[in-house]
């Protein structure tokens, strides 16, 4: 810009050195540069650029002429250019330094204009992230107007008219409280000329809120946020003090890159809560049973290798969890473990495990009325391992988490070790094994009554779940209607520099 403006003065690119340099700060919002010019001795030229307003407030213009410069700026701005202010003032050469009293004074040279250009993938990812349920919002050091455009243009609705719209200046976030900061946030798309120490508030207002919050940034003015963000993101060409700082760095500079990442952490988190609903439900279950049953019976229900096999077999099935594919349904929304929903889910299907059971405790006494002794109680033992686990067998596939009942019926790891882990239950005390195990074959008698069992058991695990979901899906409506966050919905909070 300088050598364009003084081309008719014989200024060239190498007649020029630089001397010193107040480097670009965010709450001045400038950067200037020291020359020297040869065959000008004892004097300096400072040149400085930086935002159209600190560098008008910084130049000597009457009030008009800063104006009508400032409705010029406002106007390329709302055309989705980015502008930098130049000016210059020669200044008696010294050897002390510099310092931001010497920006004052200045000649305006002109205005810069710049053209972000979006990555052509840019509109679809953040259209995508939105079907996710993750809000996107701009924290931006520039001209409102810019950054207004450039959301519009990727496909973000703002709305540039000021006060408590879509686009937030940061003086008025000056004048906002914590609270108050949170209730904009949560409205605004766009938070324009912000200094890093803004960008950290806004991240912490919305944490503050209940949104889980993830930070994308590359430069120095982003580490506050970064650090406040409960994640915090930074491409890979990113300034070295941002990569260090950042929780996840980016192999390039591309959204699509995040929504691949949500959409893996929805899938491994959807597959643990839905594991953890189904071994902790089952295992309440038998403590409940083998407590009833230990009251009962002259001798224990189930012996310690028993229970230990029993386990093994169980937890081995349950590694298919993290094979599994939760339907499209848990991946809209993050997977969230409310203690009096997760504490619900255990109780009401523990409890209908413990009852199918104590059904099977009944079963076995019809069966094996005749049996008397060592063999009464091995045969007890090998009826209650069958039982338990094909019922958990039921219990994984029954229980999966978003699955259409086309889905689950479409097989997968999740339904091979379901399979496995049934053909263990019903084989295992028929092998050589079981007598070592402590425990015998059973009548024909049992297995009939068994199979009335376990059909009445699928039953009931089928019209609970669909109870369960349907009052979930109640109490979701009833929180969108009262203007509260979904059940399962955690609002994201993305930032770009």
């Amino acid at each position: 810009m300088l050598d364009a403006a003084e081309e008719a003065e014989g200024w060239g690119p190498t007649t020029y050195e630089g001397v010193a340099a107040l480097p670009f700060d965010p709450v001045r919002r400038v950067a200037t540069a020291v020359l020297r010019r040869p065959g000008r001795l004892g004097i300096h030229t400072l040149v400085t650029k930086g935002a159209v307003e600190a560098v008008l407030e910084r130049c000597a213009l009457d009030g008009d002429e800063r104006e009508r410069l400032l409705t010029l700026a406002a106007r390329k701005a709302d055309s989705g250019l980015r502008l930098l202010a130049v000016a210059r003032a020669d200044r008696p050469a010294r050897h002390g330094a510099y310092t931001p009293a010497d920006e004052r004074g200045l000649t305006f040279v002109g205005l810069v204009a710049l053209r972000d250009v979006p990555a052509p993938s840019a509109a679809e990812a953040l259209d995508v992230l939105a079907r996710r349920g993750v809000t996107v919002k701009v924290l931006t050091g520039d001209h409102p107007g810019t950054a207004a455009r450039a959301c519009e243009d990727l496909g973000l609705r703002t709305n540039a008219a000021g006060g408590y719209g879509d686009v937030v200046t940061a003086e008025l976030m000056d004048t906002l409280s914590d609270a108050e900061l949170a209730r904009v946030a949560d409205r605004a798309t766009v938070f324009a000329r912000c200094t890093p120490e803004h960008k950290a508030r806004i991240v912490s207002a919305l944490r503050a809120a209940g949104h889980t919050t993830g930070f994308l940034g590359d430069g120095v003015n982003d580490l506050p946020a970064l650090h406040a963000a409960d994640v915090g993101i930074c491409p890979r060409n990113a300034v070295d003090v941002a990569r260090e700082a950042a929780d996840v760095v980016l192999a390039e500079k591309d959204l699509t890159a995040i929504d691949r990442a949500v959409l893996a952490g929805r899938h491994s988190n959807g597959n643990i809560a839905t594991y953890l609903r189904i071994s902790l439900s089952s295992n309440l279950g038998n403590v409940i049973a083998m407590l009833t049953a230990g009251l009962m019976l002259p001798f224990l229900p189930m012996l310690p290798a028993q229970v230990l096999v029993q386990n093994l077999c169980f937890d081995a099935a349950q590694l298919a969890f993290a094979f599994d594919r939760p339907g499209a349904s848990a991946l809209r929304r993050p997977t969230v473990l409310r203690s009096r929903d997760f504490l619900r889910f255990i109780t009401g299907f523990g409890l209908l495990n413990a009852a199918a059971d104590l059904a099977t405790f009944g079963v076995l006494a019809l069966a094996l009325h005749n049996a008397a002794g060592t063999d009464g109680e091995a045969a007890f033992h090998a009826g209650w391992f069958t039982e338990n686990l094909l019922t958990q067998a039921l219990v994984m596939v029954l229980l999966r988490t978003g699955r259409s009942a086309a889905e689950r019926r479409a097989g997968g790891p999740l339904r091979a070790a379901a399979a496995g882990l049934a053909v263990v239950g019903v084989v295992l005390p028929l092998t050589p094994l079981g007598p070592l195990l402590g425990m015998s074959a059973l009548p024909p008698l049992y297995y009939l009554l068994l199979g009335s069992v376990l059909g009445l058991y699928a039953v009931g695990l089928t019209a609970a779940r669909r109870r369960y979901e349907r009052r979930r899906t109640v109490g979701a409506e009833l929180e969108r209607t009262a203007g509260a966050e979904p059940e399962q919905g955690v609002r994201k909070a993305g930032a770009e520099r």
